[in-house]
Parts: C-alpha cells; sequence; structure tokens
C-alpha cells in the first residue's frame, strides 16, 4: 500500500511526534510497503508529488531521539513561511494520494479531532480514532465529564482559571493536589503541589499551555496503562519513575522509569483494569485503538485518568510493549493497526 505517515506538527509533543513516525514509516517499510514520513507541519517542497511513493529517499533522515526539553514552538512558527497554514507544503496533495494516513501525530492539532475532521471532508482515510472522540479525549474537563456519565471511577477535580478561587478547590480536596492544563499532553503542563504558593506557581505554568486547567485530588500509589484495540484490553503495564512523578523529563529520559509488562498484580486487579480500560475505550466512543492511563491508591482502588487517542507509537512506547506480550511484534501492530482502520473506516 502507499502510506503517508504523517508526524512532527505544531504541539509541544512535537519531538515524541517525530520519533513515533520515524518508528513507524521504517516498521512499514519492513512490511513492504511504501510509505513516506512528513512533517505536518513544514510539509516538503522538493518533491514529485504524482510519483512520491516510488521516491526512495530516506524519509527518516535526521530525526533523533526524544530530547529532554519541550520544543521551542515560537522558532518553530518562524521557520514558515507567513499565511501558509498549518498544512505544510505538499502535505494535502500526498496525502490524496495515499491509501492511508498513519496518524503519528501527539497534541494539539494532531491528536484533537481537526485533521480527523479536514480528512473526513476530503475523503481521506486515516489511522485511529474519529473526530469528536478525538476532541472529547483531548479535553481533559469534558473527558471527565463523560466518565462521570459513564461510571468510569475517576479521581475528583474541579475546572478552573487563574481568575477563578482554585486555592478554595485545593483546600476542600486537601493538599497535595495536582494541577494539569486541560489540553496537552506527555505529562506538559501537570504539576503536583503541596501548599497554596506550588499552587500558584503551578497554576501561572500550566495556565501558559492553556486556559483552562484542573486542580485533582492526588491519588498517592501505583500508575498503569491500558492499551485497548478494537475494544480488546492488552496485558497492563506498571509505570513506575525512579524519582519524582511520570513527567516528560522521566518519560523521555533513558533509565529514569520503569516499566513493567504485564504488570506484577493480582488477577482481580488485573482484571477490574482490564475492564474499566474496556469501558472508558466504549464511553468516550473511541474506535480502533487508544491507551487508557490509571492510578490505584494504596487500598488498592482504580482511578482513570486519561485517554490517549494517539499514543506515543516509538519501537518501545507502551503500546508496542504490550502488543509484544501478546506475540505481536512492533511491525505486525503498525500494519494491524492500518488494517482495522481501513476496516472501520468511515463508521
Amino acid at each position: 500500500m502507499n502510506i503517508a505517515v504523517l508526524a512532527g506538527g505544531n504541539s509541544t509533543e512535537r519531538n515524541v511526534s517525530l520519533v513515533s513516525g520515524k518508528g513507524v514509516y521504517e516498521a512499514l517499510k519492513s512490511k513492504g510497503h511504501k510509505a513516506v514520513l512528513i512533517d505536518v507541519y513544514l510539509g516538503v517542497k522538493d518533491v514529485d508529488v504524482e510519483n512520491v511513493f516510488d521516491d526512495t529517499r530516506d524519509w527518516a533522515a535526521g530525526i533523533d531521539k526524544i530530547g529532554e526539553e519541550n520544543p521551542d514552538l515560537e522558532e518553530l512558527a518562524k521557520s514558515k513561511p507567513e499565511g501558509e497554514g498549518f498544512f505544510g507544503a505538499n502535505v494535502l496533495e500526498i496525502c490524496r494520494k495515499a491509501d492511508i494516513c498513519f496518524l503519528a501525530l501527539h497534541g494539539a492539532n494532531g491528536e484533537d479531532g481537526r485533521i480527523q475532521a479536514t480528512f473526513d471532508l476530503m475523503g481521506i482515510k486515516y489511522t485511529g480514532t474519529g473526530y469528536l472522540s478525538s476532541a472529547i479525549c483531548m479535553d481533559k474537563d469534558m473527558t471527565k465529564k463523560f466518565f462521570v456519565r459513564g461510571n468510569i471511577p475517576t479521581p475528583t477535580s474541579v475546572t478552573v482559571t487563574k481568575k477563578d478561587d482554585y486555592a478554595g478547590a485545593a483546600s476542600l480536596m486537601g493538599y497535595p493536589v495536582v494541577v494539569k492544563t486541560c489540553f496537552g499532553g506527555s505529562s506538559i503542563g501537570v504539576f503536583i503541589v503541596s501548599n497554596e504558593k506550588e499552587l500558584d506557581d503551578a497554576v501561572a505554568e500550566a495556565s501558559k499551555y492553556a486556559e483552562t486547567m484542573l486542580v485533582e485530588k492526588y491519588i498517592k500509589g501505583r500508575e498503569f496503562t491500558c492499551g485497548v484495540i478494537e475494544g480488546k484490553a492488552l496485558p497492563i503495564v506498571e509505570i513506575a519513575p525512579k524519582e519524582g512523578f511520570y513527567d516528560y523529563k522521566n518519560k523521555y529520559k533513558a533509565g529514569a522509569v520503569v516499566e513493567t509488562c504485564p504488570a506484577q498484580i493480582d488477577e482481580k486487579l488485573t482484571e477490574e483494569i482490564q475492564k474499566i480500560a474496556v469501558e472508558a475505550f466504549n464511553v468516550l466512543g473511541l474506535k480502533n485503538y487508544a491507551r487508557i492511563d490509571f492510578m490505584t491508591d494504596e487500598n488498592g482502588n482504580v482511578y482513570c485518568l486519561e485517554a490517549n487517542t494517539l499514543p506515543g507509537m516509538t519501537p518501545t512506547s507502551l503500546i508496542p510493549q504490550e502488543a509484544a506480550v501478546i506475540g505481536m511484534d512492533y511491525p505486525t501492530l503498525c500494519d494491524y493497526i492500518i488494517e482495522i482502520s481501513l476496516k472501520n473506516a468511515g463508521k
């Protein structure tokens, strides 16, 4: 098949996306597909669009490991011609020629439904869930509302802006609390705070990423994640940072986190987390695949945190680890995501 792998973009998760895209591109090439890797935001100029899938260049050249620092989006914007808009040169033209686009995008303008809606209108097939469920899951406030209505256990939270009485909300919950921007991923704009001074600083920082944010009850315990593919739960991963919590730096610093798959938990807890993962998948109207994040407290109670509609897809990311446990290697997983996305296109 002719497959356009879209990565990059202009979100805070740009660097993660590029490495996901490189992995997917190389995996699909190993499966015999004609694949190209394109930065959706910067595009590609020196290309024959009509014969792009016969272009034998290394489309992943120059993409290295994920850095520990956030990308400089202001500098990135300066590299774009004024008035070009979001999609870079030749991106849409190449996507229209592809049999399907593999979305290796993360964060705003990639995982939030905007590209999905655009592609629906243009008749372009793509991997992952649809535009509406993408938008719901990108908004942590909206996700919480769906969880509450669907009886999915989730930590108590209040949605605030920096102008609201967020200190009063935190006091009612009792410190420590978690502050997280309502729009974002890779734990950017997420803070655990223990007093009002730390709360003020966290709200000021989180508000740089989005106007609204959650003040959420802190759950002390163990962190897990569970992928769901076509409505079926994968094995669970336990995530245990050696220091601090699972923030951006720990996620992408080699050796900073111990990831255990399958998680070393008893059968009852395994079944409960997998059951809630599938229920959350369905409540949010997801299709094809997603990853659901959890905490368990010191008493073993399970809390669902959020859903990732385009989770990390580097060869060592969490869903590839889960798939490996059931005997599905990374290239086969990428191929399978293509297969189910084509099957469910338009549904």
